[in-house]
């Protein structure tokens, strides 16, 4: 992390030696390392606290592109989906249209009157029967 060398450390150590004296010395080491480690710790945790964001940066981008995908995907089946209504609804009126239209133009279904028989053939068929002095039957 620092290149620090044999050599650096053992100019440090003298400086130590020389400056706190050799009776406070172990204690001043202890102290030293126990700063370096809340550091190094410190550090640790920025670090991990750094590649966590990252990794949750990646993971926010993939589901921001994921719902824009899905997004479009509900833009497209809506849009389809009001194509397919506009179209029933296209041939619903034309077919309304078109049974009006034919209900305007079909003649009117026969009346009771013209039946397949006329009624002045029936009843001379049965003047002539009873004229014979039969009684008419009626023929199913």
């Amino acid at each position: 992390m620092f290149d620090i060398g044999f050599a650096e450390l053992l100019l440090i150590g003298v400086v130590g030696l020389l400056v706190v004296g050799p009776e406070q010395l172990p204690g001043a080491v202890r102290t030293v390392l126990a700063w370096v480690n809340r550091f190094r710790r410190s550090f640790d945790q920025i670090r991990t606290e750094v590649r966590r964001e990252l990794h949750n940066d990646e993971i926010m981008q993939k589901l921001k592109a994921e719902s824009q995908q899905l997004e479009q995907q509900v833009r497209d089946t809506t849009q389809s989906v009001e194509q397919e209504i506009q179209a029933l609804g296209n041939e619903a009126s034309d077919s309304l249209q078109g049974s009006s239209n034919n209900s305007n133009s079909v003649p009117s279904p026969p009346s009771a009157s013209s039946s397949a028989t006329s009624p002045t053939a029936t009843s001379a068929a049965e003047a002539d029967a009873n004229e014979g002095g039969e009684t008419p039957s009626k023929t199913a």
